[in-house]
């Protein structure tokens, strides 16, 4: 929801501008693109042409713009949301903005949310009791992801998994509910 179709209202030419563009541009016009406001009308635009397609509409937000965006999400009727960062936690914290209270976040939408990505067994937890449908397991946006390398900290993905599979049990067995353990990272 954050992406280039929120920002602009043909979003074909502008991927195929990038599509053209050489290696050693195609990071300066992307940030450059990126500049370009999301419009609330967009997010709500774009969730109901998924609607229309009679499948399953998803979409992704960062837990720092999840509140902001609710408002246009519930108006295009979203069927699943994933409030997905490089590592979120239950209590975020911040000093520039308004932390996300992920907790009455999550249970005052009456869609499902997926959150994540963690890494340990008490993240993992925590997550689960915010009311989560679903946990995304690994640090980062997925294969590709360089937070290892820049963090300097990682956690081996079937290792992170096994330990979410833990907190899910201990989650099961203190509320009767079941939460999804989804993993988000590859393994080498």
């Amino acid at each position: 929801l954050e992406g280039l179709w929120t920002r602009y209202e043909d979003p074909d030419t502008v991927l195929e501008e990038i599509a053209t563009l050489s290696v050693d541009t195609a990071t300066a016009r992307m940030q450059e693109l990126y500049q370009e406001p999301v419009k609330m009308h967009l997010v709500t635009q774009r969730i109901q042409e998924i609607n229309a397609g009679d499948v399953t509409s998803c979409a992704s937000i960062t837990p720092q713009q999840a509140s902001k965006y609710r408002a246009a999400i519930l108006a295009g009727e979203l069927d699943l949301l994933v409030v997905q960062g490089t590592v979120v936690s239950a209590e975020h914290v911040s000093k520039t903005h308004e932390p996300l209270d992920l907790t009455s976040f999550v249970r005052d939408l009456d869609i499902p949310v997926i959150v994540g990505g963690c890494a340990s067994y008490q993240a993992a937890l925590h997550l689960m009791r915010t009311g989560a449908a679903g946990v995304l397991i690994g640090v980062g946006p997925g294969h590709a992801c360089t937070s290892r390398a820049v963090l300097g900290i990682g956690v081996p993905q079937a290792t992170a998994i096994a330990d979410a599979r833990a907190a899910r049990m201990r989650h099961l067995d203190e509320t009767g509910v079941y939460c999804h353990v989804i993993a988000d990272g590859g393994m080498a």
